[in-house]
């Protein structure tokens, strides 16, 4: 059994989301075929999926389009961390919607294993080089002539002002020229949280959470009322112990 477990913890796990019940099994054979992924869950609509991903780790997503309620593109532009996404559909006509969207491969229902193991291919490469990406635990800061190096978990906050940066560290501040969003690029993306245009935050530094503000070292932070929500469901409900 153990090693039962150890296989299946290294395959890519699968979410199917469609609302026709052949489809699923169709895509679920297909999967069961191949011994790098595995079907971790199956539902029919976008709203079942959306709590199928706050609460388990999905890997790669196969997300049919035309659905009840809510269809695959608008579920899908919700999400603020979508995993790898496939798109299933009888319509071409969404295509360029879905690589706007970053979508890996959309396939056009009825579609063949052949093309079904083209579109998985590509979806484990990225997986796999998502995987191989190492993030250096230190930086180092040029001041001046100097260059200073830091851990990046010392990191409290970082500060937009105009064309420079500030990094709050823990024992003083280190100003920088550099885009927010080309050293949001150097820092892990599990460990920062983009909370407003000019404010990126430790996670792990967060005291509180007010209203639309948090504190930090006992600074007062604002949210921006687009990254409240997406900062309450991928940072504090995952990690609430009590209400």
């Amino acid at each position: 059994m153990t090693e039962e477990i150890s296989k299946a913890n290294n395959k890519i796990r699968c979410l199917i989301v469609d609302d026709e019940s052949v489809a699923i099994k169709g895509i679920a054979d297909y999967i069961n075929e191949l011994d790098f992924l595995i079907v971790d869950s199956t539902c029919s609509s976008a709203i079942e999926a959306a709590e199928i991903l706050k609460n388990r780790e999905i890997d790669l997503m196969f997300l049919d389009i035309n659905m009840p309620h809510l269809t695959g593109l608008a579920f899908l532009e919700t999400l603020a961390k979508a995993p790898l996404t496939i798109i299933t559909t009888a319509y071409s006509e969404y295509a360029l919607d879905g690589y706007r969207l970053n979508v890996v491969d959309y396939l056009l229902k009825p579609f063949d294993f052949q093309r079904f193991f083209q579109a998985v291919t590509k979806a484990r490469d990225s997986f796999e080089s998502h995987n191989v990406e190492k993030i250096p635990e230190s930086l180092y800061i040029r001041q001046g002539d100097s260059f200073f190096r830091i851990e990046w978990k010392d990191i409290l906050f970082v500060e937009a002002m105009q064309n420079y940066l500030k990094l709050h560290i823990k024992d003083r501040i280190l100003v920088i020229h550099q885009t927010m969003a080309s050293l949001e690029e150097r820092l892990p993306k599990d460990a920062f949280f983009r909370i407003h245009r000019s404010y990126l935050v430790n996670i792990s530094s967060i005291q509180s959470i007010m209203g639309n503000c948090l504190f930090i070292d006992g600074k007062s932070l604002p949210i921006s009322q687009r990254k409240k929500d997406d900062l309450m469901n991928t940072v504090v409900y995952k990690n609430l112990i009590s209400k």
